[in-house]
């Protein structure tokens, strides 16, 4: 059934990409890391557990590339290095808070 207005092709076409970009191993994981506040390197590898340092450092640099992460740097001393989502990124909590939901009453553990 569509609907007026409704374009399923560009639907098909937007979701595709969503999904290609999120279900990229990692990057919903941070990104929902990320809902809780801005982190450093360090405590997103703590909080993502089995991601090593290499593929954090690219999943970080493509959510930043993205629009959907901040990174700053703090001059210090010491240097310090945090992320936080943007505006972008943060309008994902409630497609993220949704997921969680349906995983949780209809995925197996």
């Amino acid at each position: 059934m569509e609907t007026e207005g409704h374009d399923p092709q560009a639907c098909d076409s937007a979701l595709a990409r969503a999904f290609g970009f999120l279900g990229k191993r990692w990057n919903g994981i941070l990104l929902a890391t990320l809902l809780n506040g801005s982190a450093g390197f360090s405590e997103l590898r703590r909080a993502v557990a089995g991601i090593s340092d290499s593929v954090l450092s690219e999943r970080l640099s493509g959510l930043v590339k993205a629009g959907l992460v901040q990174r700053s740097v703090d001059a210090g001393p010491p240097i310090a290095v945090s992320y936080a989502l943007t505006s972008r990124g943060a309008a994902l909590l409630p497609a993220l808070r949704e997921l969680t939901t349906w995983a949780q009453n209809n995925l197996p553990t």
